[in-house]
């Protein structure tokens, strides 16, 4: 190693060192209501029972046969969990039992849309076209959204009283709701299917397209800010921290991108042939999955990569950040927490399907979906 490369370690290792004593400010909710937990890092910074020390000694605590593939994401909010399964229905289930609280009955599978929870309400997506409203308590329908001739994989974002999503064919496919009432606040046409799900910071809505497009709008107005072109389909939803946009392309490609340009910082080649795996961010690291099976961590300011590590499968589910470890699914029907600095596996655990669903973690819990058509839970003994 030369005299400039142990500069740039030690420089490295400096920014990460004090990056991961940074705790943002606000006030602490440990639950995981939207597939991006509100903050747009799938970090959950308010998680203190779960840790390096004893994620070890995670067992199931339960789960629950849905009759469908489970791809989407669960929601945890107020003791309860939320998900959605390829037998057309949205559960509730008790979030320490897994007793089914409610169901219901959408048009088509819920897939990859995961629900958003926000003031009493769930707000999911489905493959006939709608975006649902359900009372969270009873599963009641409030309201329904009905996007002609679409389908919903997006999971929605959910603020300030408006709903942003996301759908594929057609056109538009990006549509902002009002929270209350469903009616159509502004619509956005990229001309191409989006997959990726919305992430909202500082008024402005980013996603992706299949176009190889990254967007920026106006989330009041829905008016074009800026795009910035990868070298292919963005299925993978961004992250935005810092006044920095961390997004996934099919071009193998992970992107840091000026929030408010789109002009690129950086960008790390993984090799892999897909990208879709969608970034988490916590004490200045960014971490994602890749088609080649890899877990990744890079340096967030940088670009430089600190650790990888290989499951033997692709890694299509989104990784969950808290208390120094990292949840994530694979293909190869298991799902791992892995230690945030240094990605030695703590703990996996195998399911009896592949495991697109990206966990959720709160009060002490793991949350996630599998194709065998469960929905585990695990905690500690």
């Amino acid at each position: 190693m030369n005299r400039i490369s142990r500069v740039v370690l030690i420089l490295c290792a400096c920014f990460v060192s004090v990056a991961w004593g940074q705790q943002p400010a606000g006030k602490c909710y440990n639950r995981w209501g939207q597939f991006h937990k509100y903050d747009m890092q799938r970090w959950n910074r308010c998680e203190k029972v779960l840790g390096v020390n004893n994620v070890g000694n995670l067992i199931l605590k339960w789960s629950y046969t849905t009759g469908g593939l489970v791809e989407s994401s669960p929601a945890v909010a107020n003791g309860v969990v939320y998900v959605g399964s390829l037998n057309q229905n949205v559960y509730a289930l008790n979030a320490k039992t897994g007793a089914k609280l409610w169901s219901y009955k959408t048009g088509g599978q819920v897939s990859f849309s995961s629900p958003a929870v926000a003031n009493g309400v769930v707000y999911v997506g489905s493959e006939d076209g709608n975006v649902y409203a359900l009372k969270a308590s009873t599963g009641a329908l409030l309201w329904s959204y009905a996007i002609v001739n679409q389908g919903v994989y997006s999971s929605p974002v959910v603020a300030n009283g408006v709903v942003y999503v996301g759908s594929h064919f057609g056109s538009p496919n990006v549509f902002a709701l009002n929270a209350s009432t469903g009616a159509l606040l502004w619509s956005y046409d990229p001309h191409q299917n989006v997959y990726s799900s919305p992430a909202l910071a500082s008024g402005v809505i980013y996603f992706g397209s299949i176009n190889q497009n990254v967007y920026a709008l106006d989330a009041s107005t829905g008016d074009e800010l800026w795009s910035y072109t990868t070298g292919g389909p963005v299925e993978s939803s961004p992250a935005v921290v810092n006044g920095v946009v961390y997004v996934g392309s099919q071009d193998h490609n992970l992107y840091a991108l000026n929030a408010k340009t789109g002009a690129k910082l950086w960008s790390y080649a993984t090799k892999d042939y897909l990208l879709n795996s969608s970034p988490a961010l916590a004490n200045g690291l960014v971490y994602f999955g890749g088609g080649g099976g890899a877990v990744y961590a890079l340096n967030a300011g940088t670009g430089a990569r600190l650790w990888r590590y290989y499951t033997g499968s692709p890694v299509e589910s989104s990784p969950a950040v808290a208390n120094g470890v990292v949840y994530v699914g694979s293909l190869n029907q298991k799902v791992y927490a892995l230690n945030a600095r240094t990605g030695a596996n703590l703990w996996s655990y195998g399911t009896g399907g592949q495991v697109y669903s990206s966990p959720a973690v709160a009060n002490g819990m793991v949350y996630v979906g599998s194709q065998d058509g469960k929905v585990y839970a695990f905690g500690l003994k």
